[in-house]
This record gives C-alpha cells, sequence and structure tokens, in this order.
C-alpha cells in the first residue's frame, strides 16, 4: 500500500483507478468485516472513516441498530478538513457499538477480525479502521479515542495511531460517547503520515465549544534528530505481558542509541485511572445517549403510548455493553451516590493530571504500554471487567488531555504485533511526533 505521502503526489486520474482497485481489493475481504460500506466523497485521496464521524448523505450508525436508517445531513469539521485538502472520505469502518468496547465484538454488523491473526481481535472501538489500515485496504483512516480506541487497535493491528491533546481537532459532527475524553485522530501505516494527516484535521473550529483554538502545524518542524529526555515506568509495566516487557526493553535501547536521556520515573497504581475512567464516561454516556429515543431520528419500535416506545426502542436499539453502561452512568449519577461516586472520580481525575504535571515538569516524553497483552483471541475478554482491565494503561492519557502516539516496535513468537506509546504534555504534539519519528526510524518495524 502507497503511503499517504507518496498519494499527495499522484494525479486525479492515477487516483481514480487507485481507488477502483483498492474497492476491488476491499471487496476480496469480506471476512475481515473492516468496511461496513465502501462510498466516495470527491477525487481526492481516499481515507476510510469511522462509523460515528458525520459524512453528508452517508448512513452513519455508530455500530448500533438503534441509528439503522439516520443519513448524515451535514459533514464534521474534520470531514471538511479533509476534503479541503483534497482528501476523500472513502468507506465507512466497523466500530463497537457507539465506541463502547475494546474489542469491536459490540458492533451491530458483526465482529471484524485481526488482520495478522483472524482469530483475534483487532482492538476497539476503532478496530476497523485499525483493520483496514493494517491490512493494506486503506493508505489511512480517522477513528475516534475515548479511552485508547485508536492507539489500542493500532497497537494490535501493527500501525500507528495518534490521539491529540483534548481540544487540538474539532469534536463538531462526531458522535458523542464521553464528552469530555473523546478527540478524533489519524491511523497510518507511519509516524509522518500520521503527522501530515493531524494538520489536515486539526486547528480551531468555532463549532465547538471546546476547541483550543489553535492552529500550529507539525510536519514543517519536523525533527527526528531532536535530543529528548524521555521517561520510563519500571513499576508500572510490572504486570504485563513478557511481549509488552521485552517491546519496553528494546524501545528504551532504541531511544538510547538515537541519543536520547533515559529517566526513571513512577506513577501511582493504574487501578485507580480505572475506576475514575469508567465513572467519568458512563456518566456523560449516559446523558450523551438520552437523545436516542427513536423520536428525532434513527430507529423506532411503536409502543402503545410515548413511554412504551422509548422502552420498546432503546431496549431493541441498544445492545448489552451499550445498556451496561447507561445503567452504570445513571447509578453514579443518582440521588445519594453522586457525591460518593461520580465527585470522587473527578477529584482523582485531578490527581491523575497534577501527576502527569509533575513528572513532565523535566521530562518531554513518557513511554508507555498501550495493553497489557498482544491483541487477545475473540472470546477472551467476554468477561466485562477483563476488557475494562485491556483499557489501563490508555485511560489515564484521555482523563488528563494529553496526546499519546501508539506505534508499533516489534512482533511477538507467534507473529503478533507489539506496540507502545509515547505520551507528551498539552499541545507540545510537535515533541510527540519529533519522539515517535526517531524511535520509528531506529526500530525499522517491518509489517
Amino acid at each position: 500500500m502507497i503511503t499517504l505521502k507518496e498519494a499527495l503526489t499522484l494525479s486525479k486520474e492515477e487516483l481514480n483507478k487507485f481507488k477502483e482497485d483498492l474497492k476491488t481489493k476491499i471487496e476480496a475481504r469480506p471476512e475481515l468485516n473492516a468496511y461496513i460500506d465502501v462510498n466516495s466523497v470527491s477525487d481526492g485521496i481516499p481515507i476510510a472513516i469511522k462509523d460515528n464521524i458525520q459524512v453528508k448523505d452517508w448512513s452513519v450508525t455508530a455500530g448500533s441498530k438503534i441509528l439503522q436508517g439516520y443519513i448524515a445531513p451535514y459533514n464534521a469539521t474534520v470531514i471538511e478538513n479533509l476534503t479541503n485538502a483534497g482528501l476523500s472520505p472513502f468507506g465507512r469502518t466497523n466500530m463497537d457499538e457507539f465506541a463502547m468496547g475494546s474489542t469491536t465484538e459490540s458492533s451491530f454488523y458483526g465482529k471484524t477480525q485481526n488482520p495478522l491473526n483472524s482469530d483475534c481481535v483487532p482492538g476497539g472501538s476503532s478496530g476497523g479502521s485499525a483493520a483496514a489500515v493494517g491490512a493494506g485496504l486503506a493508505i489511512a483512516a480517522l477513528g475516534s479515542d475515548t479511552g485508547g480506541s485508536i492507539r489500542q487497535p493500532a497497537a494490535y493491528c501493527g500501525i500507528v495511531g495518534m490521539k491529540p491533546t483534548y481540544g487540538r481537532v474539532s469534536r463538531y459532527g462526531l458522535g458523542a460517547y464521553a464528552s469530555s475524553l473523546d478527540q478524533i485522530g489519524p491511523m497510518t501505516q507511519n509516524v509522518e503520515d500520521a503527522a501530515i494527516l493531524y494538520d489536515i484535521i486539526s486547528g480551531s473550529d468555532t463549532k465547538d465549544s471546546t476547541n483550543a483554538m489553535m492552529d500550529d502545524k507539525v510536519v514543517p518542524n519536523l525533527n527526528a534528530a531532536r535530543k529528548l529526555t524521555i521517561a520510563v515506568l519500571p513499576k508500572y509495566i510490572e504486570n504485563a505481558s513478557e511481549d509488552i516487557k521485552e517491546a519496553y526493553a528494546k524501545a528504551i535501547e532504541a531511544l538510547k542509541a538515537q541519543g536520547h536521556t533515559i529517566v526513571e520515573r513512577e506513577m501511582m497504581d493504574a487501578k485507580y485511572d480505572i475506576s475514575a475512567y469508567y465513572i467519568t464516561a458512563t456518566a456523560e454516556a449516559t446523558t450523551n445517549l438520552a437523545r436516542y429515543d427513536g423520536i428525532r431520528y434513527g430507529n423506532r419500535v411503536e409502543g402503545k403510548n410515548l413511554e412504551e416506545t422509548y422502552f420498546k426502542t432503546r431496549s431493541e436499539g441498544f445492545g448489552d455493553e451499550v445498556k451496561r453502561r447507561i445503567l452504570l452512568g445513571n447509578f453514579v449519577l443518582s440521588s445519594g451516590y453522586y457525591e460518593a461516586y461520580y465527585v470522587k472520580a473527578q477529584k482523582t481525575r485531578h490527581i491523575i493530571k497534577n501527576e502527569y504535571t509533575k513528572i513532565f515538569n523535566d521530562v518531554d516524553l513518557i513511554l508507555s504500554p498501550v495493553a497489557p497483552t498482544v491483541a487477545p483471541k475473540f472470546g477472551k475478554l467476554s468477561n466485562p471487567m477483563d476488557m475494562y482491565l485491556s483499557d489501563i494503561y490508555t485511560i489515564s492519557v484521555n482523563l488528563a488531555g494529553l496526546p499519546a502516539l501508539s506505534l508499533p516496535i516489534m512482533k511477538n513468537s507467534e507473529g503478533m504485533p507489539v506496540g507502545l506509546q509515547l505520551i507528551a504534555k498539552a499541545y507540545d504534539e510537535q515533541t510527540l511526533f519529533d519522539g515517535s519519528l526517531s524511535l520509528e526510524k531506529e526500530l525499522a518495524y517491518k509489517a
């Protein structure tokens, strides 16, 4: 598959031919189930789009039964940015329903396979986007990251996935899961492509009240030769698998070989991250998903009265994982439990953010795992608690609103990719991409 950088040099005729060939390749791999359908907007470079990002006149369903029949009436800001830059939305990719999941198994459209091993999950919730890029069925893709939903599937599928600082990419037109955590980001074949796509989709937007209103670009200043101070977290990875520990040691040696300074730091037990994240995310999801009632748009199941219509529509329209998170969110926001759970989670979130701030006082980047293991087999995370724990290394980044980039480090003995992430301070995407490019250059990972 050609890279995004290479695709930018193709003529209109070459791109049209490429897109025809790409559609044929996608149709030849139906078992992968990376794409829900393949439509094209304009004549530009094809970019796969996660099914929770609005593309005008497309069916956009967030992987849910309840949104069947909904046609997007407008473009998300990131889609406008893509088309203005000569890129073309090309195909909806599969995802966990309403971005709630870590395996893409909760999708109304069925599971997506990992392109490197059909018995394994591709990760989630942006599993379709990751699988499409990893299988060579997309030059690049857009995903969304609420608690690791770009970085974790990228690690499982052996590609690059980047979560921007909260507010650097407009959320206008993104189907909301947890509004204070969600961010759209690039999923690509390499770090430079991720930087190119990030520059295109990021920037100020008055339609998004949480936007940082910053328009600086990273590609003109990309510099893999910068010498940085990078923190490693030896105690933080004690419970990770041997594959992750081996990759961590390999990445440290690669960073040293590039001339970076490595220092050891500590972070508090990640179990507090899990608690704060799932209380915060489910509380916000409960509010955001209240709009799906069968009255205004999407699928409706008629009842004898309004209350029964609501009940039947939501009961039949939402899957088990979404219902589980709505129930939990309502519980933590309910009278008598709000102070005990939700308020305490926000205090913990503040502590997590302060902990990162303290570390970043004297380092440029943090090297961290993305997941405790390589991509697990289907069914292994069927227990919801096991699935929640698979996010243990990614969710603190969202709680603190920081940028992070996942990139493949090596393959294990079974040929499965092992990814790690670099984390930067808020709004310092330049350093994040510079450090990531340096690590990628030293590793020379082969897909």
